[in-house]
């Protein structure tokens, strides 16, 4: 390939810009039900289940868009079953994307921003396990593609279930 026809195909992709101008922990909770109900002597083999959903929306300022992270992290002990905490985190951003074509940017903004907000949300998720009296929890990463795909589909089955209306 000479390096006029590279300039050529480089002209022709589109620029993608996208910036975060803001993020912010939208609402937070950490219940340490193990202190609550006061330490007691024996093991604690902890079990955590990580819950991950997402949310975007369009701003009505022009290409600017709110993406959420909401995390449900919930720790019992493997021993007894009992509760050992349970944290709740809604980590937003706010992102000015442009020159991203129309048909992708529902999976853009659901994929690609919480990727770039979710360092931050593994952080919190630490500092606020070790603040709360725990090892600190380093989240493992999410696999946002596979959160997106899974999210298509189950929504592809709940229309596919639907009754189809019937005409009177």
């Amino acid at each position: 390939m000479t390096e006029a026809n590279g300039g050529a195909a480089q002209q022709a992709a589109p620029q993608i810009k996208m910036q975060i101008l803001s993020q912010y922990i939208r609402d937070m909770s950490f219940e340490n039900a193990l202190a609550q109900r006061g330490a007691q002597n024996g093991e604690v083999q902890p079990d955590i289940q990580v819950q991950v959903s997402l949310d975007a929306n369009k701003r009505t300022v022009e290409k600017q868009y709110e993406v959420v992270q909401k995390f449900r992290v919930n720790a019992v002990n493997k021993v007894n079953n009992e509760a050992l905490f349970l944290l709740e985190l809604e980590y937003g951003g706010v992102f000015l994307i442009d020159g991203v074509p129309e048909e992708q940017l529902h999976p853009f903004l659901l994929i690609e921003c919480p990727r770039m907000l979710f360092p931050f949300v593994r952080r919190i998720v630490s500092d606020t396990t070790r603040d709360g009296g725990f090892p600190p929890l380093n989240l493992d990463m999410v696999d946002f593609l596979a959160l997106y795909r899974q999210e298509i589909a189950r929504r592809q089955q709940t229309a596919e279930a639907a009754p189809e209306p019937t005409a009177n």
